[in-house]
Parts: C-alpha cells; structure tokens; sequence
C-alpha cells in the first residue's frame, strides 16, 4: 500500500486507477471528487469487495484519511496489489488542490 499526497493521488486517479471513496454517502453528498468513483462505505467493504476488480490500480479515499488506510489494508488482505490511499483525505485535498471543494 502506497500513502500518497494529494497532487500524487490526483496523478494516479488521472492515470486510470479505480477512485474508491469509502465514505457514508451522506459525505459524498457533501463533498466529492469530479469523475467516477465507486462508493462503498467502509463497514460494507467486506462483503462488496467483489465489486472490485483485484488487477485493477485502487485508489482509496475518505474524510481524513484513516478509514481509506484501512481499507487499502484490508485490500491488500484480500489479495489487491496495487493499491493506494490519500493521506489527509478528501480534506487534505481541498486545503492542497481545491479550495472551493467543501470541508466538513
């Protein structure tokens, strides 16, 4: 699992990977990043991820980081190799790359 900044993870998203956002969805509605994303809350992580491809670049994302590192461990568990959460979360990146992303 790789920790990455924001201006890394924006680079990794933009070069293909899977945006996995484990937030509540009430968070999403609060602040989300532009593009496809797959939303599964972190709690229902285990029984979803089938839903997610295992050769597929992951990068996970949450409020401050915390839960997105946990999951990016949990995947790796699972057998996902390439994956990567945002330090700092969607927070970090709206005080890093997008000040008019909301903050909560």
């Amino acid at each position: 699992m790789r920790t990455l900044s924001p201006t890394d993870f924006q680079a990794l998203v933009a070069s293909g990977a899977v945006l996995l956002d484990v937030r509540l969805p009430e968070e999403l509605a609060i602040a989300a990043l532009p593009g496809p994303q797959v939303n599964i809350p972190l709690n229902d992580l285990p029984d979803r991820v089938g839903e997610l491809n295992p050769n597929q670049p992951i990068a996970v994302l949450c409020h401050h980081g915390v839960r997105s590192e946990r999951a990016a461990r949990f995947l790796e568990r699972s057998g996902f190799t390439d994956v990567s959460h945002l330090a700092g979360g969607i927070d970090a990146w709206s005080l890093e790359l997008d000040e008019s992303l909301p903050r909560y």
